[in-house]
């Protein structure tokens, strides 16, 4: 009964951390990433559609990503997405093609951008706390009706705020790495 509690709070915490590792990755640093449009959704047909789904997007150097669109009638809508995205580009059409240069990083933006990284490292932590307090309550639940000890309770809050603990120290370590990476010029 235990294990089934720490085994899914052991997974749900993962899942937590690697939403935070997601949501990361797709804050930019110096260099061009396709996953830094990931998050952008064009009108099509009515539907927010994923700008994946519309076209193909490639690294043409260190400071440009190329798009490729499928349908030539939605290069306006994938330019106006990208503009109105909160991620401070300007794409050009040239031809078929839609190029997005990258600015380059200001110490001030930078800042910024480590800002909002933090607060995003803050909600990772958050998620993982509220899986402990799920499998903390699970636990108070199961001695309340006296299917395990005292003890057994004990021991397996001791395992959770263990288990917690490694979880925030990796989305720590996962913080760090970003930091260092968007403080490189």
């Amino acid at each position: 009964m235990i294990n089934d509690i720490r085994k899914d709070a052991d997974t749900r915490m993962e899942k937590s951390v690697e939403a935070f590792k997601n949501q990361i990755s797709k804050i930019r640093t110096g260099r061009a990433s396709p996953s830094i449009l990931d998050g952008i959704m064009v009108e099509y047909y009515g539907a927010a559609t994923p700008l994946r789904q519309l076209a193909s997007i490639t690294v043409e150097d260190s400071r440009t990503l190329k798009i490729n669109v499928f349908d030539r009638s939605l290069s306006p809508a994938v330019e106006k997405a990208i503009m109105s995205s909160d991620l401070g580009l300007n794409p050009s059409s040239a031809g078929s093609d839609i190029r997005v240069p990258l600015p380059a990083l200001t110490e001030e933006r930078r800042k910024d951008l480590i800002k909002v990284v933090r607060g995003e490292a803050e909600q990772g932590r958050v998620s993982v706390r509220n899986v402990r307090r799920d499998a903390n309550d699970k636990i108070k639940a199961l001695l309340k009706d006296k299917e395990i000890s005292e003890d057994e309770e004990r021991r397996a809050q001791d395992d959770i705020q263990k288990m917690t603990d490694a979880y925030i120290k990796l989305v720590d370590a996962a913080l760090a790495d970003k930091e260092k990476e968007l403080m490189e010029f």
